[in-house]
C-alpha cells in the first residue's frame, strides 16, 4: 500500500513526471494540462525550464508541448548523432505544415509541384560561395546609399543643436538601415528612383505582422489575431509580379525565385510568387535586425570593445592603402571583411549571447537512435526530436563565464578559435545561431556579412555612446525557440560624425 502511495505522488506531484515509461523511452513530462501539457511554463522563459528539467532528468527527457511530444537532447556531444541522421530525422515535414500556414502560401514540398524542393534548394546558392560578392558589394553600396542621405550630413548633424551629437533608440535606428538597405539588396531599386518611398509604411506594416509570427507559428488561427491578416495581406501585395517586374538591380537570387514559381502555372495563377517573397523577407530580416542590435549594443556598452574592434579596422586600412576615407566611400571585399578576426568574433559572441533557436526534427521511422557511447534512445515515427543550443552557449564548462561578454572569445594566437570542449572532448559543434546540418540557415554568410558590413561603416564614421542613466538592457524570451531575442526594452544612445 505505502508503494502504490509512492507511485501515485509520483504522477500527481507538480512535474507531472509518468511514473512508468516504457524500456529505453527518456522521461515523459506531461504537465496538469491537457494538450496544453507544459507549453505555458516552457513560452515563459525556456531556457530556465529546460536547465531545470536537465537537472533533474538528465540529456534526454520528453516534454508534452501545445499537442507535440518533443524529445531534448541537451548534451552537445550527443548533436552530431542528430544531425547526421537527415533520412530518419526530417526537418521539412516540420517546416513544410509550420510556414505555408503562417505566411499563408501553399506547401510546396509536394506532388503538386514535382522537382520544386530541389530546385528551391539550388537557388539558395545563390546567397554563398562566389555568388555572395557582388551581393556583399551591393549591401555596402546600399548601407552607404542610406547611412549618406539618413546620417551622414554634416550640415544636418550640425544642426542638431546637441553640439553633432545625434540621439536615437538604437534597436529602430538599426532596424530602419538595415530593413531598408537589406530589401534594396535583394528586391533592388523602384525604376526611376534610388529607395522605395514607401519603405518606412512596410517596414512599420511587417514589424506589426513580426510580434504576432510567434503566435502564427504556434498555430493560433489568423482570424483571431485582430488585424494580422489584413497586414499580411498588405505585405503580400507589395510584391505582386507587376510590382516586382518594375524594379532594377535585383538580386540573381530574387531573379531566380520568379522564374522558378512562374515554372508552376497554378503558383502563378494564384499569385502567391509575392506570397513567398514575402516569407523571404522575414528570413532576410526578421532575424537579422535584432543580430544586428544585440553586435552593436555590445560593442556601444562595453568601450574598451568598440575602441579594439575600432583600431583593428583602422589598421587593416592602413595596412589596404586605404586609411584616407575622407569621401567616406570606402568599398570593402568580402575577403577583407573576413581579416577583421575581432569584428567577426564580437559579432559571434554577440549571436552566442542572443540565439534562442531550436533544431527540430520529425522522426520518419521507429529506430533507435545511438547517442553516446552504449546510449541509446528508443524513437517513434512522427517524435519530434530536438536541440536547444543555447543551453550549451551558456555552459560554463565550454564558455568561461558564459553571462559576460567577451568581443575576444572566439579569437586565440592571432587566428579564430574553434577548439571548445565539453567532458574533455572537443565538440564538434560549439555555435550554432543558424541551426545545423542540411537544415541550416542558407542565407547565414550573406547576414554575417550585412553584419559586419554595417558595423564597419559604423565604427569607421561615428562616435557613439549610449545616453547615461539607462539600466542594462535585457533579453525578451517570450520568443525563445525562435533565432534571437529581441530587447526587452529598446535603449537611447547617441552618435556624432568622426573627424574624416
Amino acid at each position: 500500500r505505502a508503494n502504490i502511495i509512492n507511485i501515485l505522488w509520483v504522477i500527481l506531484k507538480e512535474d507531472a513526471v509518468l511514473a512508468v515509461v516504457p524500456y529505453g523511452e527518456p522521461p515523459l513530462i506531461k504537465g496538469w494540462i491537457p494538450y496544453i501539457g507544459k507549453a505555458l511554463e516552457f513560452g515563459k522563459d525556456a531556457h530556465k525550464f529546460l536547465e531545470e528539467y536537465k537537472k533533474k532528468h538528465g540529456d534526454i527527457f520528453t516534454v508534452l508541448i501545445a499537442g507535440k511530444y518533443m524529445t531534448f537532447i541537451m548534451n552537445p556531444l550527443m548533436y552530431p548523432n542528430i544531425i547526421k541522421r537527415g533520412k530518419q530525422l526530417d526537418f521539412h515535414e516540420f517546416s513544410n505544415q509550420v510556414a505555408p500556414r503562417t505566411f499563408g502560401y501553399p506547401p510546396v514540398f509536394s506532388s503538386k509541384f514535382p522537382g520544386m524542393p530541389d530546385q528551391i534548394k539550388r537557388s539558395f546558392h545563390l546567397l554563398q560561395g562566389d555568388n555572395l560578392t557582388p551581393l556583399s558589394k551591393s549591401m555596402m553600396g546600399n548601407l552607404l546609399l542610406v547611412f549618406k542621405q539618413d546620417h551622414l550630413d554634416k550640415r544636418q548633424m550640425e544642426d542638431s543643436g546637441e553640439g553633432g551629437w545625434r540621439t536615437d533608440s538604437m534597436c529602430e535606428f538599426c532596424s530602419k538601415v538595415m530593413f531598408e538597405a537589406t530589401f534594396l539588396t535583394l528586391y533592388g531599386k523602384p525604376a526611376s528612383k534610388r529607395r522605395h518611398s514607401s519603405m518606412e509604411t512596410l517596414r512599420e506594416d511587417f514589424i506589426e505582422f513580426d510580434k504576432k509570427f510567434p503566435l502564427l507559428i504556434a498555430r493560433i488561427p489568423i482570424w483571431l489575431l485582430g488585424r494580422t491578416k489584413a497586414i499580411r495581406e498588405k505585405l503580400i501585395n507589395y510584391f505582386l509580379p507587376q510590382r516586382v517586374s518594375c524594379w532594377s538591380n535585383t538580386s540573381q537570387f530574387i531573379t531566380r525565385r520568379v522564374e522558378l514559381f512562374e515554372q508552376y502555372n497554378s503558383l502563378r495563377d494564384m499569385d502567391k510568387a509575392g506570397t513567398h517573397h514575402f516569407a523571404i523577407l522575414w528570413a532576410s530580416v526578421g532575424n537579422t535586425i535584432p543580430a544586428t542590435f544585440w553586435a552593436m549594443y555590445h560593442l556601444v556598452s562595453h568601450p574598451e570593445a568598440l575602441e579594439a574592434v575600432r583600431q583593428e579596422i583602422h589598421s587593416l586600412l592602413k595596412l589596404w592603402g586605404m586609411d584616407d576615407f575622407s569621401d567616406r566611400d570606402i568599398n570593402l571585399s568580402r575577403e577583407q571583411l573576413d581579416q577583421l578576426l575581432y569584428l567577426e568574433s564580437a559579432v559571434n559572441e554577440s549571436l552566442r549571447h542572443s540565439s534562442s533557436s531550436m533544431n527540430i526534427r520529425v522522426a520518419q521511422e521507429d529506430f533507435s537512435l545511438p547517442l553516446e557511447a552504449e546510449q541509446s534512445v528508443a524513437v517513434r515515427k512522427g517524435d519530434i526530436i530536438t536541440l536547444y543550443p543555447r543551453s550549451m552557449h551558456m555552459d560554463p564548462e565550454i564558455y568561461d563565464q558564459p553571462e559576460m561578454y567577451r568581443y575576444d572569445r572566439f579569437v586565440q594566437d592571432g587566428r579564430q578559435k574553434t577548439d571548445f570542449y565539453k567532458d574533455g572532448q572537443r565538440l564538434k559543434y560549439y555555435c550554432m545561431p543558424f541551426g545545423s546540418g542540411a537544415t541550416m540557415c542558407p542565407g547565414r554568410y550573406f547576414a554575417i556579412n550585412e553584419i559586419k558590413q554595417f558595423l564597419f561603416l559604423l565604427l569607421l564614421h561615428f562616435d557613439l555612446q549610449l545616453v547615461e542613466g539607462q539600466p542594462k538592457v535585457t533579453l525578451d524570451t517570450s520568443r525563445a525557440g525562435l533565432g534571437i531575442l529581441l530587447p526587452a526594452k529598446d535603449v537611447r544612445f547617441r552618435y556624432r560624425l568622426r573627424a574624416a
